[in-house]
């Protein structure tokens, strides 16, 4: 009997290998890890999101370059990998909000439209003529006045966190809230945590036009992207 090579594995999204991995799946968070970092942060009032926008030429413009989605106005979401594979999800997460708001005459909840994208997201890990989606999404959101933050990953598995990133400097990030996050800080500090979390994961050029911050508290629970102004002040 002739060995079967390791590629033979990687052709098809609905072949398993022998030690049980999924080669396109994997190959889709590869994707992510090499995306411009992402992180989030739940506070004691409220929420925060924080990204970083790798714009590479000059004559790009940043504001073109959207790393911060929102979702209903008590939910929102960061991105890293593949951003138009994001902006799809996205899409389809706006959707399922209003859906089931017309439905049920309520907002619908983040950790719901959380569950919804990854169940979508787990399809297209199992089916030939279509690939995972190539990007890691970070979703936040005021769940009853309470904060919350997921994860949700190409293989559609979804993980809730008091503080994250997703991107290439996912492991710095982590490494650096393990030893720094409290549970007790408030939005202003997770906005300034996140800021010093950021700079830790590589040597950025972070300006007012390649960082974008957004916050909701549980006061009011609407997201609200930081101006400029507000963003250089984090950043100095």
């Amino acid at each position: 009997m002739y060995p079967v090579s390791p590629q033979a594995y990687d052709r098809a999204i609905t072949v398993f290998s022998p030690d049980g991995r999924l080669f396109q799946v994997e190959y889709a968070k590869e994707a992510v890890k090499r995306g411009a970092t992402s992180i989030g942060v739940v506070c004691s009032d409220g929420v925060v999101l924080v990204a970083y926008k790798s714009a590479q030429s000059a004559l790009l413009v940043p504001e073109s370059m959207k790393k911060i989605f929102e979702i209903d106005a008590h939910i929102a979401a960061t991105a890293s990998g593949l951003i138009a594979d994001a902006r799809r999800l996205i899409d389809i997460a706006r959707l399922d909000a209003q859906r089931h708001k017309i439905t049920y005459d309520e907002p619908a909840s983040s950790e719901q439209i959380a569950k919804n994208l990854c169940d979508l997201m787990q399809v297209y890990t199992q089916y030939g003529g279509i690939r995972p989606f190539g990007v890691s999404l970070l979703i936040a959101g005021i769940d009853g006045g309470v904060p919350k933050l997921f994860e949700a990953e190409p293989s559609g598995a979804l993980t809730g966190f008091k503080a994250d990133a997703i991107g290439i400097g996912k492991k710095e990030v982590e490494d650096f809230f393990e030893k720094e996050y409290k549970e007790n800080i408030t939005v202003e500090e997770g906005v300034a945590l996140a800021m010093k979390a950021l700079k830790k994961s590589g040597d950025l050029n972070l300006t007012p036009l390649t960082v974008e911050i957004s916050v909701a508290t549980t006061k009011k629970a609407e997201f609200h992207m930081l101006s400029p102004k507000e963003v250089e002040k984090y950043i100095k």
